[in-house]
């Protein structure tokens, strides 16, 4: 047995000397290959230039083998373990305060509580469907606001804000916070409101008011108002209705009446060209003309802006007085003038129904003459349809006038946002004239 043992030590002896002249490299590589083949799982080991990457597989094959081991449970374990993946995934939408694991956290700023908004908040969605549809506005009796200033005018008229979305604390800070206790806050992150604005820059501040009544607002402009109003026509351009509600306001109107069909003076590109005017005067919206009467004072006197007053006036120069009736009461003589009665013809306009259609017989004059001389209503259409039969008919009813702006020859009519800034300024300095005259008793500037 010894002469064995021998025999076989000089044999490995010979084979070391044989294919390892270098030092023994191949013998130490077969001995890690059979220690890496006694492991579970199985790993290889690669030579020591690879070393690093060696030791990395052993780790990785560690962390598995434990993690092999966790997983081999009863199946009741595999069960619960289940059950609170269902319930952990559950809180991520519907958090509850006593789960420390819940993204969604409460905490207070000047004793304001407000949440942090977890991915997929469904709350988030209501912006876009307030912002987007007139029909959800309307329905559920909501508005949307975006903005420092036009959140802070809403506030200091007394509008009930129900849930504002801000990116950061100093976001919040700008707003008065002791009006916001009844109002729900959440932080969200700054990616999710500028995904749901239609801003290009948004300050990152949205809120949710409920729809306003304009009775109810406290407007603090209404000392500086005067006995005039404004009748939207028709209007269908966002930027036109912002921009006249914004000259009305800025021209101490009284109020601003909007008939039927106007379009939603809640909408958002209305409410970035009013600049807050909804919030420094009454505005009255989707009015029958029955129901703008009733809005009007009884000693009122309407006013219609058109375009042109026929082809018998030329220009200012040429007349420098119009206060004649106008000869022709056929449609097609006023620049304004739509010549269809109800809402759903109106795209179906032709020139024979123009010619056929009579209105009424209104004195005509140039803007700058006196006009506004006691409670003044001032009525201005749309580009595209003009204005309809009922406003002319309230001016022959009130004895009212149509108002000219003349222009040079051979050029259109004026931008009708651009048409009402220039009358309600004038009417303005008119009243404005006529109240500081000192022969006027007290009575008479009551009823004006």
């Amino acid at each position: 047995m010894a002469a064995y043992i021998r025999s076989m030590t000089c044999l490995l002896a010979t084979e070391h000397h044989l294919f390892s002249p270098r030092g023994g490299n191949i013998l130490v590589a077969t001995k890690r290959y059979v220690r890496g083949l006694r492991r579970r799982p199985v790993n290889v080991f690669f030579p020591e230039n690879d070393a690093e990457k060696a030791v990395k597989t052993a780790a990785q094959s560690a962390v598995q083998t434990i993690a092999g081991k966790r997983d081999r449970k009863p199946a009741g374990a595999e069960k619960q373990r289940a059950g609170g993946d269902f319930l952990k995934a559950r809180s991520n939408f519907h958090p509850v305060k006593n789960d420390p694991h819940v993204t969604v956290t409460k905490e207070d700023i000047d004793g304001l509580h407000f949440e942090r908004a977890h991915p997929g908040d469904k709350r988030l969605g209501r912006l876009v469907s307030v912002a987007r549809s007139r029909t959800f506005r309307e329905h559920q009796n909501k508005i949307l606001l975006e903005g420092r200033r036009l959140i802070c005018d809403a506030l200091d008229a007394g509008a009930l804000p129900q849930t504002v979305f801000f990116s950061t604390v100093d976001r919040l800070k700008e707003l008065p916070l002791h009006k916001l206790r009844r109002a729900s806050l959440i932080k969200v992150k700054f990616e999710d409101i500028k995904t749901w604005s239609d801003v290009v820059a948004p300050q990152g501040v949205i809120a949710i008011f409920t729809r306003p009544d304009p009775s109810r607002l406290n407007f603090g402009s209404r000392n500086h108002s005067v006995p005039l109003s404004l009748i939207c026509d028709n209007i269908r351009d966002p930027g036109n209705l912002g921009t006249m509600l914004r000259c009305a306001a800025a021209a101490g109107c009284h109020n601003v009446l909007l008939t039927k069909g106007c379009v939603d003076v809640w909408e958002p590109k209305v409410l970035r060209a009013a600049m807050g005017a909804h919030f420094r005067l009454p505005i009255f919206q989707s009015l029958a003309w029955n129901d703008i009467e009733t809005h009007l004072p009884k000693s009122v006197t309407v006013h219609v802006a058109d375009s042109s007053c026929g082809s018998e006036i030329s220009g200012e120069m040429n007349h420098p007085r119009i206060d004649a009736p106008h000869k022709s009461s056929k449609a097609g003589d006023y620049g304004w003038i739509s010549s269809h009665r109800e809402e759903g013809n109106l795209d179906s306009d032709s020139d024979s129904e123009c010619e056929g259609l009579q209105l009424p017989v209104v004195d005509s004059r140039v803007y700058h003459e006196g006009w506004a001389s006691g409670p003044t209503a001032l009525a201005v259409g749309g580009e595209t349809h003009g204005l309809s039969v009922e406003s002319v008919q309230l001016a022959e009813k009130t004895a009212g006038s149509r108002l000219f702006i003349p222009v040079v020859p051979h050029m259109d009519s004026l931008n009708s946002a651009m048409a009402a800034s220039i009358l309600l300024f004038e009417g303005r300095k008119q009243l404005l004239k006529l109240l500081q005259t000192p022969g006027r008793s007290r009575a008479e500037r009551r009823r004006s």
